[in-house]
């Protein structure tokens, strides 16, 4: 048993998630998921916003083939803070099926960065979402991109809209590849074409380094499952417009869910209604993540 407690509103992943009825392509990559812990053997972060209840490579590795994935993208939490072990340690174990983004401070060496890059490791994550951590000054970023531009990695990048607003001019300037993580969180109960989400698409097609994750529809929505349908015309629209610029995935074990826990059978056969061919599901599924990734 871990020595952590998690939350006392934290849901568990769900336990028993159905099978999907929609049959990814082969090669298909779940481009965004986590690891927690587990806490007795990969601590959680002191400085942590929440403690979230365990999720082990094990357990990450049962769920990709369950529901028919090749491969996996496995994201650094926040609640590791800059304790990368718990990541790399799936990485080790993978066979080649998964890749890492990671978070890392300005201090970390070109030696850590090369071992990472042999294990795996493709990106790094900046959060600007104030909720779950305290976003760094500008500099502190920039110090981080100029010791991974030699190696080929992209930024990840988690923001609300608001953080879009003050900040696409810095994001802008970075000339590096950039992975937005949900859409940049639209608010769905507005019209698809409000202010804010065309000023999300706008980033996106003056920037062809930009690529977005069409994922986390039970973050966003508020009609809920299993159609999320609040949510469709947003992605799909991002699917249509972008098609070799989007990535998907589970969000498993999904953090910070405190209402409902998303099925991942559900969330997978959610796929087909904003990537409704087989050519857009290709792209989406394989192609995309398979050139950012494994290329």
């Amino acid at each position: 048993m871990s020595a952590f407690v998690k939350d006392a509103d934290w849901l568990d992943w769900h336990p028993n998630p159905s099978k999907p009825k929609f049959q990814v392509p082969a090669g298909a990559v779940d481009a965004h998921c986590h690891v927690f812990g587990p806490g007795d053997v990969f601590p959680f972060a002191p400085e942590r916003k929440y403690t979230p209840c365990d999720a082990s490579w094990e357990q990450l590795f049962a769920l990709r083939d369950f529901l028919g994935f090749d491969k996996n993208v496995v994201v650094q939490a926040t609640c590791h803070g800059s304790d990368n072990s718990a990541l790399l340690d799936v990485l080790e174990r993978a066979n080649g099926k998964a890749r890492g983004v990671v978070t890392v401070k300005p201090d970390i060496s070109a030696e850590e960065l090369q071992r990472m890059h042999d294990l795996g490791v493709r990106g790094v994550r900046f959060n600007y979402v104030k909720r779950l951590v305290d976003p760094k000054p500008d500099d502190y970023y920039r110090e981080i991109i100029e010791k991974i531009r030699p190696l080929g990695w992209h930024v990840v990048l988690y923001f609300e809209p608001a953080d879009l607003k003050e900040k696409k001019d810095f994001f802008n300037s970075l000339k590096i590849p950039l992975v937005i993580d949900h859409m940049g969180r639209p608010d769905v109960t507005k019209p698809v074409d409000n202010d804010e989400f065309e000023m999300f698409l706008d980033f996106m097609r003056g920037n062809k380094d930009v690529w977005c994750k069409v994922s986390c529809p039970d973050r966003l929505t508020k009609t809920g499952s299993p159609g999320y349908l609040d949510v469709v015309p947003f992605a799909k629209k991002i699917v249509e417009e972008f098609p070799d610029r989007v990535l998907w995935g589970t969000d498993w074990p999904h953090p910070n869910m405190k209402t409902e826990m998303p099925d991942d059978g559900i969330l997978v056969d959610y796929v087909p209604s904003i990537a409704t061919t087989a050519q857009l599901q290709e792209k989406l599924l394989v192609t995309n993540p398979t050139t950012l990734y494994w290329s």
